[in-house]
């Protein structure tokens, strides 16, 4: 019998197309590849694991041949620690972070050793070969690995289970105002969907969260559960959606039984209102999302916008209209006021509305410190854990990344050279870029509402968390970052943002030098040293589970990015 697991990973390897994930805070897009985690088994090198304590305190310069290596192939995830040299290199490619922190490809294998062994000669011989592990797909670890009971899935579940009970009620005559009032409720959850994706009221929501909650006596179960519920509103948004849907149904079942008291018009927006709603969630679905980033982007776009005016052409006509005579009655004015439906859609309209109307074309200037990626600066600083989307066309396609700031004059965001646009970015690097002045708060900006906090990132990863050293932060920040070719693929500036720091504090391990490392335990060895209250880690989906899970397991909170947060 061919499982859902089995099909996904059939899907993923027929694709040769870019495709992209997405998180809120994290989207990118990715292509198929070998295990991103493995460290090359050339006659050069041997896989080899070092303890961080003794080996990964500071930025080892790299001789010229590490530098060779570490720069001869991209690698296909931007938060990806290294790559089989032997692949082909038409699968070689770095992936720019869409909200600000990345999520790789597949899972990392290690090999444990009792005690530290010294690096390889140069001209070591290669090791014998390894059984290859089965490895699972990106969508799979996605979809099918975080587990039926997830913060995420029990947010869906609740909201979906309210909207249900309501909805059966108002059927069987129990609940007269919902059924007299079908539509209102749809639109109520479309309100609802809408506060749950505005990023200017989930900024002033994460301001609020970290002033009221960032204090010591604040006990860190409610800090947690609170990280958590902020992390997983998705599943609100996600059921709010369908929940619409539900109660749109049964509005245009109610119209259509009652067809005499209302007009053609009225049934006819309803419907395309519907369709379009139906549309847009379809293009949600993980599987299209995934693959077809674009079309779920243009789609939720474009198609929300339309529902929109359309929302708004089926508010005014049900208002106006009246049955006895079948004509639209004068005098708007005061009626529509009076009405629930009028001040959600116009709730509505505000938050969508507002991220546009800070829209602006701001000239920047970009750097590449490999042929990977690029450097992007903007003028004007940026407080720690913020996130920022820019674009070359802005009613095409929007990117987020995490952005770095000393808090002063300038700050500036790390892009991998992927896709078209974040090619264009190191080919031909632009003059001025469209970007959002309202920037958006995720994960890493809840690391100011803990005292003492472990950060685990493997690539460019660390780019959202590289604020945190530059500028004053009520938390204790320690730094665990997993990658290779520190100055080759990121940069001089890059790494000189993190040197000149107590090596207790900033943990950097060059894989191209050390060898990969367990960076499940070595997560928990680190927090457990430095005694933090909570680790958050930036890595690929397996990485990222296995450091969230290692942590939970020895009794320390662990978040990282998610599907849909």
């Amino acid at each position: 019998m061919i499982t859902l697991r089995d099909r996904i990973i059939e899907m993923e390897t027929s694709e040769k197309i870019e495709r992209f994930s997405s998180c809120r805070g994290v989207a990118f897009e990715v292509k198929p590849h070998s295990d991103p985690f493995s460290i090359p088994n050339s006659s050069a090198s041997k896989r080899f694991w070092l303890p961080c304590e003794k080996n990964s305190s500071k930025i080892v310069p790299s001789s010229d041949s590490m530098s060779q290596r570490s720069i001869s192939r991209t690698s296909s995830h931007f938060c990806d620690l290294d790559l089989d040299e032997d692949e082909d290199e038409d699968s070689d490619t770095l992936a720019d972070i869409e909200e600000g922190y990345e999520v790789a490809d597949k899972v990392f294998e290690t090999i444990p050793t009792p005690n530290p062994l010294p690096l390889p000669p140069a001209a070591s011989k290669r090791g014998p070969p390894k059984a290859s592990k089965p490895k699972n797909s990106r969508l799979s670890v996605i979809l099918l690995d975080q587990g039926l009971f997830t913060v995420y899935k029990r947010l869906f579940v609740v909201c979906f289970t309210l909207n249900i009970t309501a909805l059966v009620l108002a059927t069987t005559g129990h609940f007269p105002y919902a059924r007299d009032n079908a539509a209102l409720f749809s639109i109520a959850n479309i309100f609802a969907l809408t506060l749950c994706r505005s990023e200017a009221f989930l900024r002033v929501i994460f301001w609020l969260v970290v002033k009221v909650l960032g204090h010591s006596w604040v006990p860190i179960r409610i800090k947690t559960m609170t990280t958590s519920l902020l992390q997983s509103l998705g599943g609100i948004h996600s059921s709010c959606g369908v929940s619409s849907i539900g109660w749109l149904i049964y509005a245009l079942i109610l119209t259509l039984k009652n067809r005499e008291n209302t007009s053609p018009e009225i049934i006819g927006v309803a419907s395309t209102i519907l369709s379009l709603l139906c549309l847009s969630s379809l293009a949600a679905f993980p599987l299209v999302r995934h693959l077809h980033h674009n079309v779920f982007e243009r789609t939720h776009r474009f198609a929300g916008w339309t529902a929109l005016g359309l929302l708004w052409a089926f508010v005014i006509l049900t208002i106006s209209y009246d049955p006895n005579t079948k004509s639209y009655s004068k005098g708007l004015g005061s009626n529509l006021i009076k009405k629930q439906e009028f001040w959600f859609t116009l709730g509505i309209t505000i938050l969508i509305i507002i991220p546009w109307i800070t829209v602006r074309r701001v000239p920047v200037r970009i750097s590449s410190p490999s042929g990977h990626a690029s450097i992007i600066k903007f003028n004007g600083g940026v407080k720690p854990g913020i996130l920022g989307r820019i674009s070359p066309s802005p009613f095409s396609e929007w990117h987020a990344f995490g952005i770095i700031s000393d808090g002063k004059t300038e700050h500036m965001m790390l892009a991998g050279a992927v896709g078209d646009f974040t090619k264009s970015l190191v080919s031909k690097p632009p003059s001025h870029l469209w970007v959002r002045n309202v920037h958006f708060a995720g994960l890493p900006y809840l690391v100011n509402m803990y005292d003492r906090v472990l950060v685990v990132a493997t690539g460019s990863g660390i780019c959202v968390f590289l604020s945190f050293l530059l500028q004053p932060c009520s938390a204790n920040v320690c730094f665990l970052w997993v990658t290779k070719g520190v100055e080759q693929n990121f940069g001089k500036e890059i790494k000189e943002m993190m040197n000149g720091h107590p090596k207790d504090k900033v943990i950097v391990h060059d894989t191209a030098l050390l060898g990969r490392p367990n960076v499940a335990q070595m997560s928990v060895d680190t927090a457990k040293k430095w005694g933090a209250e909570v680790v958050i880690v930036t890595s690929n989906p397996e990485g990222s589970r296995d450091v969230v899970n290692a942590c939970k397991g020895s009794g320390i909170p662990a978040f990282g990015p998610i599907w849909d947060s």
